[in-house]
């Protein structure tokens, strides 16, 4: 079995906001919120697993059935040597491709980029045990912090963003990093992207309040971080977890409300974050998507559709999209 490298770090190509930085700038004032970047500590990432577990989560499960389907037809489409993930997370959607490209007799690398150093080491490892042959590059980073100095790996490169992660931006915002994804790619290179799509209110409400409360433990685990990296002295039991359908903007927007009047400390920034009760933090939202939007956030970004995998009924979709030239 080959050995997994160190991550390499990828340097930003702008200037991102420090967790104390965005702190003092989502906090203190409303409407208060805070990135969802911040959830994936290790613990974080392991209650996201445990998530993905859950019946009343179907992202996760109607996604690898659309890659579990599918797989062959990607890879022969886009024959890549390398595949680079775009927040990678535990590698269990890549190995299905990965899989089908050995059941081609095509060698790939693996190049999984992530902002946790020990989740890419963990699943690198992991990956290697189920294919002894393969090469692993792990890239530690931030990539909203730009693609710039990305090190894009030589070779036909299949690109893949999965998990429903492009929802999590703004409009603006995915727009803007799928130019930047666009802009990385050759003419001859594919970008994966998987999309939650516009459904049942009453689906996408349980599927963000599973009745095990691990989404909520999930949502609360932010607090813990900044508890841990600031000093604050964040009381868990003093708030709740709310996860909302916002019809109006087609989005999922999950909350923190606190449940008392409040005082927390960050004596490592000097304030005190006050807090009524019935206030709530913004911690992440979930956009989801019609055939139309999806088709104009990818045209806007300079891609084109090649292929586009949707479940039956369309609860999520795959969309395999090159440059908009070729």
């Amino acid at each position: 079995m080959r050995q997994t490298p160190a991550p390499i770090k990828v340097q930003p190509s702008r200037t991102v906001r420090s967790l104390a930085e965005d702190v003092l700038d989502g906090l203190f004032e409303p409407p208060r919120h805070l990135p969802p970047k911040y959830f994936y500590d290790a613990h974080g990432s392991r209650l996201f697993d445990a998530i993905c577990q859950t019946p009343e989560y179907y992202p996760t499960r109607t996604e690898m059935a659309l890659l579990s389907r599918h797989a062959a037809e990607i890879v022969q489409l886009a024959g890549p040597t390398v595949i680079v993930e775009l927040g990678s997370g535990s590698g269990a959607k890549a190995s299905l491709l990965i899989g089908a490209c050995a059941a081609q007799d095509r060698q790939v690398c693996y190049a999984p980029f992530d902002v946790c150093a020990d989740v890419l080491t963990e699943s690198g490892l992991a990956l290697q045990r189920e294919f002894p042959w393969l090469n692993v590059a792990p890239l530690v980073g931030d990539f909203t912090a730009g693609l710039e100095h990305f090190p894009l790996p030589a070779g036909r490169r299949l690109l893949m963003c999965l998990g429903g992660t492009i929802g999590n931006f703004t409009e603006g915002d995915a727009r803007d990093f799928l130019s930047e994804v666009c802009a990385l790619m050759h003419e001859d290179d594919y970008l994966l992207l998987g999309a939650d799509r516009v459904k049942s209110p009453a689906l996408l409400h349980a599927a963000y309040n599973d009745r095990r409360g691990v989404t909520a433990q999930f949502n609360l685990n932010v607090l813990s971080v900044l508890n841990a990296e600031l000093g604050a002295d964040f009381d868990l039991a003093n708030f709740e977890h709310r996860a909302c359908y916002n019809e109006a903007a087609q989005r999922i927007e999950m909350y923190l409300d606190s449940v008392v009047d409040q005082l927390v400390g960050f004596p490592e920034l000097g304030r005190t974050l006050e807090l009524q009760a019935g206030e709530s933090i913004l911690t992440e939202i979930s956009r989801k998507f019609s055939d139309e939007s999806l088709q104009a956030l990818l045209h806007g970004a300079g891609l084109r559709v090649a292929r586009h995998f949707e479940s039956s009924p369309p609860l999520f979709s795959l969309v395999l999209a090159t440059r908009a030239g070729n």
